[in-house]
């Protein structure tokens, strides 16, 4: 029995020693030969020891959205785009102007958030650039003024810039616009011009949602149409989107299918040039290195960065203050491409009839000179497509009537709510 009882100690034993060396208790093996006296691992006494910092990220996950951050000792400059920022179109043509800003503005650092959908994710990503330290904030879309309205209110030491709208609170929330139917008035003139020339009087507009906007560089396209083809009737297809390559092309597709000698759109994807089929053209926006096709015409584009680079030194001096900017083609921020100094006209555009040409060059310079302005795309005689009057001879549409509905609560007189006589379409429905 003691025999018995031995042994079964004796296997006890062994078996808290296997678990011991199991579990990390039992390491024996001679620490590495050094050449230095072993040091306690306890701090000595009156010594110091920091607590490691954990760095900011770069960005945070806000709601799906990447948040970027702040640079200290920097002036910090966010932009808000509804599209990718590399897109060809609109959202493009802005981060180009921010990284003008990067490049010509001392101590700045810029950063964006794209495609952020319009409504409370805005207003999100907005909040959460506010709260995370920016500066100056662009919001980029018309369906982001609410939102920046909202903001701007919380964070009064935030300067946010929203564009295409028409709310501001004339202290740390502005509006801002440029007059694109500058360019849209000359791209109608060419477009006609072409339409002409190819015996086909037919033309198409890719319209995105029924908002002032929309009508207006619709108008103007047509009322440029009208200076070098008075027998050119003008066709429209809404999309309801800012960007969606896939409809834009559909939409591009059917104006041409309907006949369409030239389609000039108001999106972001270079779709009328992509989609033209031979022997007929596209007209594309917003980007001056989206016209890159034979078919494309023209391009009107956007040169954001002279703008945003004043406005971003004129927050940091704490002279800037949120009103109503609308600038003209003399600010430089407006473009024609293939018609502006250095660059080369696409071939479309260089046959026309030497007669357009000079109208078109000729409209520019003045333009340019400030002598053309948006009041003189939009004076009368101007008759709708219904045969109403919208403007006596002479008569210029002021800047309320170009930017408002009545039936948004506008103010304005004549206001944006008609189409030009040679356009086809019915007026949207307004919601």
């Amino acid at each position: 029995m003691k025999q018995k009882r031995l042994w079964t100690i004796l296997l006890l034993v062994v078996i808290m020693s296997l678990l011991l060396v199991a579990c990390g208790g039992g390491n024996n093996e001679p620490a590495a030969n050094t050449g230095e006296e072993e040091t306690s691992a306890q701090p000595a006494e009156n010594t110091t020891v920091e607590e490691p910092v954990a760095e900011e990220p770069a960005t945070t996950d806000e709601g799906g959205y990447q948040i970027p951050a702040i640079e200290d000792g920097k002036y910090n400059v966010a932009f808000v785009y509804v599209g990718p920022h590399d897109d060809g179109g609109w959202s493009q043509a802005h981060d180009v102007g921010r990284m003008y800003v990067e490049d010509n503005v001392a101590d700045v650092h810029t950063a964006y958030v794209e495609n952020v959908a319009e409504g409370a994710d805005a207003e999100q990503v907005i909040r959460s650039l506010a709260r995370k330290g920016f500066d100056v904030i662009f919001t980029t879309s018309f369906g982001y003024m609410d939102a920046s309205e909202i903001v701007a209110d919380e964070f009064p030491d935030v300067d946010i810039i929203h564009l295409t709208g028409y709310k501001a609170n004339e202290a740390n929330f502005g509006n801002l616009m440029g007059a694109m139917e500058d360019m849209k008035y000359l791209a109608g003139m060419l477009a006609g011009s072409r339409a002409k020339m190819d015996g086909n009087p037919k033309l198409g507009y890719i319209a995105t949602f029924p908002i002032p906007e929309e009508l207006r560089l619709g108008n103007a396209f047509s009322l440029g149409v009208q200076q070098t083809c008075p027998e050119c009737t003008v066709d429209v297809r809404w999309i309801f989107t800012w960007h969606d390559p896939i409809l834009e092309k559909e939409a591009a597709s059917s104006l041409f299918d309907g006949g369409a000698q030239v389609v000039m759109t108001g999106a972001d994807t270079p779709a009328p040039a992509e989609a033209a089929p031979d022997g007929k053209w596209g007209i594309t926006y917003d980007y001056s290195g989206n016209c890159v096709v034979d078919a494309c015409l023209t391009s009107m584009y956007w040169n954001w960065g002279v703008v945003y680079a004043r406005i971003v030194e004129e927050s940091r001096d704490g002279t800037w203050v949120g009103g109503w900017e609308y600038f003209d083609a003399d600010s430089g921020a407006l473009g024609l491409y293939g018609f502006m100094d250095g660059e080369t006209m696409q071939p479309g555009a260089a046959e026309i009839p030497a007669e357009d040409l000079a109208l078109i060059n000729d409209t520019l310079d003045k333009m340019l000179a400030g002598e053309f302005t948006r009041f003189d795309v939009f004076k009368g005689p101007i008759t709708d497509n219904q045969g109403n009057v919208v403007l006596e001879d002479g008569v210029s549409l002021e800047q309320l009537d170009l930017d408002g509905f009545s039936q948004f609560g506008s103010e304005c007189k004549t206001c944006m709510y008609w189409w030009n006589e040679n356009i086809t379409a019915e007026l949207p429905e307004l919601e």
